[in-house]
Parts: structure tokens; C-alpha cells; sequence
């Protein structure tokens, strides 16, 4: 289900993203990453540099943030492996991006315990304003993906924007989640029908008794 990604022309890359390097809050970061691993095993700050590059360049897109090539040879000289050591990483976890994406990265989960509870309607929801799989709004606000699972199958159908998940959702109130984003408010992340992590919706159905008599102390635990 994962989209073809378009990478932009390499010449127009390198002009924009061959000189990156840290910012001095970054910089900062990176050493402190760095610290945590023993000497001769720097690789393993591959995942943890990544992710820190990625959102150093959507800060200065106001993007999500994606990882240019150039940024990933910066990366690979940063921990002093062969640039394809770091490229084998950005490649096989989805958390990084190839491509530019827009503000709000929409990953929608279509893996069956969400397209069994409604994830079709979701991604309805989704065209419905105007987003598209494998592209990007022409505000530059959304970026559509259809991804595997995302780990919330008891609050399906759910999506992750960004570092967010939102779960328990529906076309309607998909379509809330993405106004309010596009309205520059912060929808409250999780399920979107209150219920508290992964609860039976609706309340507890056994054992109720035992959890009245827990309810008083809980709070103290």
C-alpha cells in the first residue's frame, strides 16, 4: 500500500541542502546523542540523527520535515560510517521521509482492523478536502500516505499526522481533525471519542465490581 514517493531533481537538492548542518541547538542535541554510545559504536545514533535532521528541515520548510540526500551523507559523515549504512535505515523505517511532505503528514492505517472498522471512510474524509494518496495539498498544508499498521488496532480506524495519533475516527470526525489542523488549532490527540487509551468504549463490561472498589485509591498509586 505504500505510494510512490517523487524525489526532487538532484542538482536542485544539493544547491538547497548540500551545506546543512546542525543548528546550534542541534548541535548541541547531537553531542548529547552521541554521548549515550560507546566509543567505535556511533552507528548506533543512526535512527536518533535522522529523526533529529528531519525535523531540522521542517523546521526551516515549516514542513513535517523529509531527508534530502544530502542530509543523509551529512548524517553518515556525523557518526563516520558509509553513506549507505544511514541510506539502509531512512529506506526501511516509514517514520522518515524521502520526499518533501507538507505541514501535516496524514498516514492513514488501511492494515484490516482499521479497513474493518471504516478506514475507507477515513480516507473519504480525506478527498473530501482535497487530499490525495502519495501527494501533497497545493497549499502545501497536507501530505496523504496509506500506511501499514500503527499499533492502535483496539481504537481503530486511527491515522498518525505527525507525531500525533488520532483513533477512534470516523468521516466525520476526520473531517474535524483535519479543519481544525488546517485552522492552526491542535485537535487533542488520541481517541476522539474519549475514551481513555484503549478502554472498552463505553465503560468496563466485566469485573465491574472490582474496579468501583479500586476506583477510590487509584488516584494514589
Amino acid at each position: 500500500m505504500a505510494d510512490a514517493v517523487h524525489i526532487p531533481d538532484e542538482a536542485e537538492t544539493r544547491a538547497r541542502w548540500g551545506g546543512f548542518h546542525w543548528s546550534d541547538e542541534n548541535q548541541r542535541k547531537a553531542n548529547e546523542i552521541l554521548s549515550r554510545y560507546p566509543k567505535g559504536r556511533e552507528q548506533s545514533a543512526s535512527i536518533p540523527f535522522l529523526d533529529l535532521a528531519q525535523r531540522q528541515v521542517g523546521a526551516e520548510t515549516n514542513t513535517q520535515g523529509w531527508l534530502p540526500v544530502p542530509v543523509i551523507e551529512f548524517v553518515a559523515r556525523a557518526i563516520g560510517v558509509p553513506y549507505m549504512r544511514v541510506y539502509e535505515v531512512a529506506t526501511f523505517y516509514t517514520m522518515f521521509n524521502l520526499a518533501p511532505v507538507g505541514r501535516f503528514h496524514v498516514q492513514v492505517c488501511g492494515t484490516t482492523p482499521c479497513l474493518l472498522r471504516g478506514s475507507d471512510d477515513v480516507l473519504a474524509a480525506c478527498k473530501n478536502r482535497g487530499l490525495v494518496k502519495g501527494g501533497t495539498t497545493p497549499d502545501g498544508v497536507f501530505t496523504l500516505s496509506e500506511v501499514e499498521c500503527l499499533g492502535a488496532c483496539a481504537n481503530a480506524p486511527m491515522v498518525q499526522i505527525n507525531d500525533d495519533n488520532y483513533e477512534d475516527l470516523d468521516y466525520d470526525r476526520m473531517l474535524g481533525v483535519l479543519d481544525a489542523l488546517a485552522n492552526g488549532e491542535r485537535p487533542e490527540p488520541g481517541s476522539t471519542i474519549g475514551r481513555r487509551a484503549s478502554c472498552p468504549e463505553g465503560g468496563p463490561t466485566s469485573l465491574k465490581e472490582m474496579v468501583d472498589a479500586n476506583h477510590d485509591y487509584r488516584g494514589e498509586w
